[in-house]
This record gives C-alpha cells, sequence and structure tokens, in this order.
C-alpha cells in the first residue's frame, strides 16, 4: 500500500520541554488510522504539525511523496490535505447548507456533486439542511464540521477528538460515518482519546503517549496488548 503520509522521527518542543520527541509514522491510501492518547499525550500537537500551524524542531514530513515542512498552511491544503480542528467550530448563524457552501470553491455542478456527497455520508445533515448550527445537536454538529472539511475533497482528512463531548450514542454515529469516509476515497487519520471507538473503525493505531509512539499496530491486535487494555480499555 502506498503512503499518502510519512512522518520520521518529528520533534516538537515547547521552550525546554518536548511535546513530540521521535514520532514516525505513515497513512497509506484508503486507511483509516488511529492516533490514540490521553488528554496531552501530543496528538493536537502532531496534528497542527501537519497541517502546517506547528513548526517542528526537526524530522520529516512528506506528503504525496512530497516534502512538506516549508509549505504553508494553505499549500498543504491546495495538495490534498483536509482538517476537521477539536471543538467543531460551525458557524452558528448559517444553515447546514450554507456551512458546506462557504468551504466549496467550484462551478454550480460540482458544489451540487459535493453537497450530495456530504448528505450521503451523513444523511442527519440532509434531512436538516436549513437548520442553523445553533439548532444542530453536538453531533449533528461534528458531522457537519466533518462534511465541510471534505468540501476540498482532500486526500487525506485529519480528524481531531471527533467524539469529543458526545454521548455514546452520539460518538457511534459521527465514528461510524469514518468508513463510509474512506470508501469514498479520502483516508482518514483520526485523534482520538476513546481508544475503543477509534480501535473499532480504523485498520490501524499509533499509541501515543507523553510526546512518544510507544505501540504501533493494526487495531485488532492493538485491541488485544495487555497494554491498551490496562491503559485504555479498563482491562
Amino acid at each position: 500500500m502506498s503512503a499518502l503520509l510519512e512522518i520520521d522521527k518529528l520533534c516538537v518542543w515547547y521552550g525546554p520541554v518536548f511535546a513530540l520527541k521521535d514520532a514516525t509514522l505513515s497513512v497509506g491510501n484508503g486507511e483509516a488510522v488511529a492516533l490514540i492518547g490521553a488528554n496531552g499525550a501530543g496528538k493536537s500537537t502532531l496534528f497542527k504539525s501537519i497541517v502546517g500551524f506547528q513548526r517542528p524542531k526537526s524530522g520529516a514530513l512528506r506528503f504525496l511523496d512530497r516534502d512538506v515542512m516549508g509549505l504553508r498552511t494553505e499549500q498543504r491544503i491546495r495538495l490534498g490535505l483536509g482538517y476537521s480542528p477539536e471543538g467543531r467550530r460551525v458557524f452558528p448563524g448559517l444553515s447546514v447548507r450554507e456551512n458546506l457552501e462557504v468551504a466549496i470553491y467550484a462551478g454550480k455542478a460540482e458544489r451540487a456533486r459535493r453537497l450530495d456527497r456530504a448528505f450521503t455520508l451523513f444523511p442527519q445533515l440532509a434531512a436538516r439542511q436549513e437548520a442553523l448550527g445553533w439548532q444542530l445537536s453536538g453531533g449533528q454538529q461534528q458531522m457537519l464540521a466533518i462534511g465541510r472539511a471534505l468540501m476540498g475533497q482532500p486526500r487525506l482528512l485529519l480528524l481531531d477528538e471527533p467524539s469529543l463531548g458526545l454521548s455514546p450514542k452520539l460518538a457511534d454515529e459521527v465514528l461510524a460515518g469514518i468508513r463510509g469516509v474512506v470508501r469514498d476515497g479520502t483516508s482518514v487519520l483520526l485523534a482520538e482519546q476513546n481508544v475503543g471507538k477509534a480501535l473499532a473503525c480504523c485498520d490501524r493505531a499509533y499509541v501515543l503517549e507523553v510526546g512518544k509512539i510507544v505501540l504501533a499496530g493494526t487495531a485488532e491486535t492493538l485491541r488485544d496488548t495487555e497494554e491498551v487494555k490496562r491503559a485504555f480499555l479498563g482491562g
């Protein structure tokens, strides 16, 4: 499987304290990969480094076989990166449709096709196209944030804590959409504290602890390791 994203020994320091140390991972075409770890483990720092909001101290970062370390955020987005940050951040005074349309730069036919894609992935949004952002449930707002990130047709979508603050039922509904995103041709890198749900919807996973990747493997393999059971799954 060819790699879309390749990260090698990435280091990020905040003053004298490291936030990431020698982080190494990859995401291939047609994959959903989970980055799991507790709050403060460094997941958001890694995502900000990938998208260009954070400048790493050292290491390599390649996307579509191109060194992107020196590229600005907008250049990385144009290459095919999509980013749905933690906290949803929908426009509360715009309708569902308008929230999606503001992220589309295309002609009428293409705009319609991309909207249809989002509504197919998340039928709840299709049923509430005219509802304002503030009128949606937390789960629907998260679906809208993911749908908006997909409007640029990214090759790789970064999802930062999509289940945060949601009830178990709503979290299941949101994360169920990830497999649909992958089937539709977009790979996913998912940062998630809810380890059980992340492993259920992803192909592979990396475990991040205090800025270091300490375990990596298939979701099925990691689910059965004593370290993951003890630290994250209540085993």
